[in-house]
């Protein structure tokens, strides 16, 4: 008699083989999609490669978008045009010749007279003698190499011809270093030299050389340190000043300190910065050993209003506990959507150019209401950027689900889901800014001097760096040239009898007071 399988279990031995059958081919499709992207992730890693070698660094868009930078720490040196009086630059399909540089009027002016000689000042056709009729003036811009000079404070003694007991000496101001050699503008010179034009202090040396001067670094680096020290009752009205503003910019950057307890020389130290605009802007530098929340909380104190920052996981603590307006930076999210949009194939347009695209429009909106009133930046938002916003969030929906978050598209996509609710917070108030452009051009100049003298030596010199940096910084805000700024700093600050004397020094109040202390750009 021939065996029959029994139905029941020959189906249910059925079904199992298909569930171990779709099992494998649910992993073989899973590894497939693995693979498939990670050929994607390779070949935009690719053409991502060889975009940052054959391609401009810039981020160039459209010439009507505000103008936003990388991150301040990954900077390459640009490449300035030389502006000349006879060069012409392309403007689509015409030529035009560059703006000739402005001499001020109110510039000291020397003037050299080219005459005729007597001879030629008779008419050749009938010999009558030539009048003076106008002249044409050709004005060039000359400079004064730098001039030594010393100075002997003479205190004149008196003593009383007739008991001889009393004498007296006349006083002299107090100087911002005593017993230096230093005057406040030699002193100014030198901090401006190295942390307005990001001269080292050897290559300051050498040049003091030339002119006769015998110094030698460790000197100049002792002034430094002597001076940061000096301003620092100044520093501490800045800080002072920024925290009672509304809305606080914050950033950081990386820096290296040689001497530092605790730590190799290799390790880094950072540098923050807080910021504020408007009417009384303030540029506050900080040096700390480490990146943690311990610093903003620090930073921040008992501060209440609003901080624009990046992502960095650092800042929510002190957001938490004082109940922050934590605002995040349309310009980082902007960058990722680069990234992506220059891992794209090349000449096929993707999901990066369309989130640009609503990128764009909203800067396009902000540069309308730059000059607007707080209440009517905000009625503007509301009405023409909300809508904006609220299409690039119902495309972000869409994208999410199928951008896978390896790639750079991902990675953009996922980091403006994840800052969301900071980004469009700028929403809420016309006083709030749409991102953190201006904390990063702040601290450009530090990483451009960091490129140049590249660490500090000590704590000391490091917090002597950001005091001068804030102090150079913040007078540039306010509209005053720097070196002349730090000059009357450090001729006054040394005599200030009281708190008063002090907040008179402030940035704001001299630029109130004292138009030579004006900056002028040629």
């Amino acid at each position: 008699m021939s065996y029959v399988a029994d139905p029941t279990l020959q189906t249910n031995f059925l079904y199992a083989e298909l569930d171990k059958l779709t099992a494998k081919l649910a992993q073989k499709d899973h590894q497939l999609t693995t693979l498939r992207e990670h050929i994607q992730w390779l070949e935009e890693q690719l053409r991502l490669s060889r975009y940052k070698r054959f391609a401009s660094s810039s981020e160039k868009q459209s010439p009507d978008q505000v103008t936003l930078f990388d991150e301040a720490e990954q900077l390459q040196d640009e490449t300035s045009e030389q502006e000349s009086d006879t060069t012409a630059t392309t403007v689509m399909a015409h030529q035009r010749k560059s703006r000739k540089p402005r001499i001020p009027e109110d510039w000291p002016r020397e003037q050299i007279i080219h005459d005729l000689a007597e001879a030629d000042k008779v008419c050749p056709h009938d010999g009558t003698y030539l009048v003076h009729i106008g002249d044409e003036i050709h004005e060039q811009l000359d400079i004064i190499p730098a001039q030594i000079k010393a100075i002997a404070h003479v205190r004149r003694k008196y003593s009383c011809p007739c008991c001889e007991k009393y004498i007296v000496t006349a006083t002299k101001p107090k100087q911002p270093i005593e017993k230096s050699i230093a005057t406040p503008n030699l002193l100014a010179h030198v901090v401006i030299s190295k942390y307005a034009d990001a001269l080292p202090l050897y290559r300051q040396v050498s040049m003091f050389k030339r002119i006769g001067v015998e110094l030698n670094r460790t000197t100049l680096a002792n002034w430094m340190i002597q001076c940061g020290q000096l301003v620092q009752p100044l520093i501490n009205l800045l800080a002072e000043a920024a925290l009672a503003q509304p809305v606080v910019h914050m950033d950081e950057t990386a820096l290296q300190v040689l001497n530092e307890p605790g730590k190799s020389p290799e390790s880094q130290s950072y540098m923050w910065l807080l910021l504020t605009t408007g009417h009384q802007p303030v540029v506050y530098y900080h040096y700390h050993s480490r990146r943690h929340a311990d610093v903003p909380e620090q930073l921040l104190g008992d501060y209440h209003g609003a901080v624009m920052v990046d992502g960095y996981d650092g800042y929510q603590s002190i957001c938490q506990k004082n109940q922050l307006t934590r605002l995040g930076c349309w310009a980082h999210a902007r960058r990722k959507f680069i990234e992506a949009q220059k891992s794209q194939p090349k000449g096929k347009a993707g999901k990066a150019d369309q989130a640009l695209a609503y990128i764009q429009k909203l800067y396009a909106i902000e540069r309308q209401v730059k000059d607007k009133t707080v209440d009517e930046r905000l009625k503007i938002r509301q009405t023409q950027a909300k809508p904006i916003i609220d299409k690039l969030k119902s495309w972000l929906n869409k994208t999410l689900q199928h951008t896978p978050p390896k790639m750079a598209l991902g990675k953009a996509v996922h980091y403006l889901h994840n800052q969301w609710e900071r980004l469009v917070g700028y929403l809420d108030d016309g006083a709030y800014p749409i991102d953190n452009n201006p904390a990063e051009n702040a601290i450009r100049p530090f990483v451009i001097g960091r490129k140049n003298w590249l660490f500090a030596n000590s704590q000391s010199g490091a917090k002597a760096s950001a005091n001068l940096y804030s102090l150079i910084e913040t007078a540039k805000a306010n509209g005053l040239e720097p070196f002349s700024y730090l000059q009357r700093v450090f001729t006054l600050l040394p005599n200030a009898q009281s708190l008063a004397d002090i907040e008179a020094l402030l940035p704001w109040q001299l630029a109130h007071h004292d138009n030579y202390l004006a900056s002028t750009e040629v």
